[in-house]
């Protein structure tokens, strides 16, 4: 049995593959899922009840649009200045990371970003928490969780300004108030679907005052207005997301996956701090439940460590490149059975390998 700890592209419910798979075969009449039109009722369909999961798996409050866009988080680093920051304004940006750091890049385009923190000179090892935020920013932007770093934010600064959140990688995976936010996006490819679509959640009033000229296709209220379908929408991963979110709402919505996300957490977390070959490489109450990353005490052993788990079923465990050791990726449908394969095999290898 293969164990997918893999970043993303990552694990989803094998229920979701066969059922996407007989789609692709047959959806509807005969006919594959890759060749309806998207003008058809079936498939409007299928964006209507994937926004009626978005909204009621994270109870969306009113006012709020959903929209099934491509171009993943990296477009929404500029959408987002081109929408939000009017000519000659300020967005506040918190550094946790390199997306985060990608996404203050894009807005020289369109205005400034004012770095109200960074956690750069300590590698990104945690998230800042004493700064204060302008009164005159267009908007705050944040990233949630840091895939390459394993820090994850799990509360937001006190401001009256509009909060814009990068969730791209733990969306789904714990209960949020969506109020708290003006406008969240995610790349799908961690607990919501596959590579391809970008989930945004925006407030409708704060669209529409950048005073500038958007182009349509990077317009949000061009999108609101077209339902997801000014042009021709990213067909299968909508699908693929849809029947992952109607997985995701039969285990019992997100705060039942919550439970089995933390549970799946402590379990690893509890190895690396026991294990003697092992330690984690962030602040202890910055931990990401999603993204488990640690090196070991001797580097020369990571190597043989990697090969070890490789052959045993393990997969995806291989740090990101620009930071090396070892990142274990624990989204929603990652069993916590595979959690206990790996947290087994890190003891098996200390055994081995302790004098």
């Amino acid at each position: 049995m293969r164990h997918n700890f893999g970043a993303g592209p990552c694990i989803l419910p094998q229920e979701v593959f066969k059922q996407a798979a007989q789609a692709v075969l047959d959806f509807k009449d005969g006919l594959s899922i890759l060749e309806i039109s998207h003008r058809t009722s079936e498939f409007e369909g299928v964006v209507a009840e994937a926004e009626k999961l978005v909204k009621e798996l994270l109870n969306v409050p009113s006012g709020y649009s959903v929209l099934f866009l491509q171009g993943g988080a990296s477009l929404q680093f500029a959408m987002v200045p081109m929408n939000l920051l009017p000519e000659g304004k300020t967005a506040s940006y918190l550094e946790t990371g390199v997306w985060a750091n990608k996404a203050i890049k894009e807005v020289s385009t369109f205005g400034k970003a004012n770095i109200v923190a960074s956690s750069k000179e300590s590698n990104f090892t945690f998230i800042p928490k004493d700064y204060s935020i302008p009164e005159d920013s267009a908007y705050f932007h944040c990233t949630s969780n840091n895939t390459i770093y394993g820090t994850e934010m799990f509360s937001l600064p006190e401001t009256n300004i509009p909060v814009v959140c990068d969730m791209s990688s733990d969306i789904m995976s714990r209960v949020i108030d969506v109020s708290q936010y003006d406008l969240i996006y995610a790349g799908a490819q961690k607990n919501i679907g596959p590579a391809g679509l970008t989930v945004v959640i925006v407030k409708d009033e704060i669209l529409g005052k950048s005073g500038r000229k958007i182009p349509s296709m990077l317009d949000y209220k061009v999108h609101i207005d077209g339902g997801s379908m000014y042009n021709t929408p990213p067909v299968f991963s909508i699908y693929v997301a849809m029947l992952n979110l109607r997985w995701l709402k039969s285990k019992g919505g997100v705060a039942e996956i919550e439970k089995e996300n933390k549970a799946k957490a402590q379990a690893l977390y509890t190895e690396i701090d026991r294990n003697p070959l092992f330690k984690g490489t962030c602040a202890v109450e910055d931990r990401s439940r999603m993204n488990v990353c640690f090196v070991m005490e001797n580097p020369e052993l990571e190597k043989p460590f990697l090969k070890f788990a490789e052959e045993n079923g393990i997969e995806g465990i291989k740090g990101h490149r620009s930071v090396g050791g070892f990142r274990a990726s624990i989204y929603n449908a990652l069993p916590i059975t595979s959690v206990h394969t790996l947290v087994e095999l890190m003891q098996i290898f200390a055994e081995k390998n302790t004098k």
